[in-house]
């Protein structure tokens, strides 16, 4: 997993489907979902830690641009 694509697709499949128009909040309430789903066991470590990463990465570059 290396797109934020991905991750979406990943969170689809759970029925998460997060959109509130910041985009920042969205990538929060992602981070959110996949704890929660790797919490309960629904995701494996590998894809949680990736997903994680993908989100750790595009909040960096929100920041970088602030």
């Amino acid at each position: 997993m290396k797109t934020m694509v991905e991750v979406r697709q990943l969170l689809r499949k759970y029925g998460a489907f997060i959109y509130t128009g910041d985009r920042l909040g969205d990538l929060q309430l992602m981070e959110m979902e996949l704890d929660e789903l790797h919490q309960w066991l629904f995701i494996s470590k590998t894809d949680y830690l990736q997903a994680k990463l993908v989100i750790k990465r595009e909040i960096s570059q929100i920041n970088e641009q602030n």
